[in-house]
C-alpha cells in the first residue's frame, strides 16, 4: 500500500528556509512521479512543484526561482522514496498546509494537475511571518 507521510513543516520569518521532506513507500517509486501542492486559507489547492520518473521537474510559477523539488530513490529498496522540496526567500503568502503526492500511472509526466494524483500524504503546515 502506498503511503506517504511529511515532515518539516513549521513556523519562520520571511526570507528564511524551509525543507520538506516526504517519506513514501508502497510502490516501485522509480517509475512514479511526485508533486508538491499547497493550499491557502480560503483558496483552493495549488500546485507547487512536480518531477517525473526520470528526475526531470516542473515548477509553478509561485515557486521558480525561489524553490527546488528532488526526488532520492532508496538504493537498496525501490519502494522507498524520498521527496524534498527546499523553499527559500519565503514571504508571508507561502503561508499554507503543504501536501505530497504520487502519481502511480504507467504514463505518468510530472504534471501540475491535481488530480492526476492518486495518492496524498496527510499534510504539513508551514507559517512565515
Amino acid at each position: 500500500q502506498v503511503q506517504l507521510v511529511e515532515s518539516g513543516g513549521g513556523s519562520v520569518q520571511a526570507g528564511r528556509s524551509l525543507t520538506l521532506s516526504c517519506d513514501a513507500s508502497g510502490y516501485t517509486y522509480s517509475s512514479y512521479c511526485m508533486g508538491w501542492f499547497r493550499q491557502i486559507p480560503g483558496k483552493e489547492r495549488e500546485a507547487v512543484a512536480a518531477v517525473d520518473a526520470d528526475g526531470r521537474t516542473t515548477y509553478a510559477d509561485v515557486a521558480k526561482d525561489r524553490y527546488v523539488i528532488a526526488k532520492a530513490i532508496d538504493a537498496y529498496s525501490h519502494n522507498r522514496c524520498n521527496l524534498i522540496l527546499l523553499m527559500n526567500n519565503l514571504r508571508p503568502e507561502d503561508t499554507a498546509m503543504y501536501y505530497c503526492a504520487a502519481d502511480t500511472g504507467r504514463y505518468c509526466t510530472g504534471s501540475l494537475l491535481d488530480y492526476q494524483y492518486d495518492y496524498w500524504g496527510q499534510e504539513t503546515q508551514v507559517t512565515v511571518s
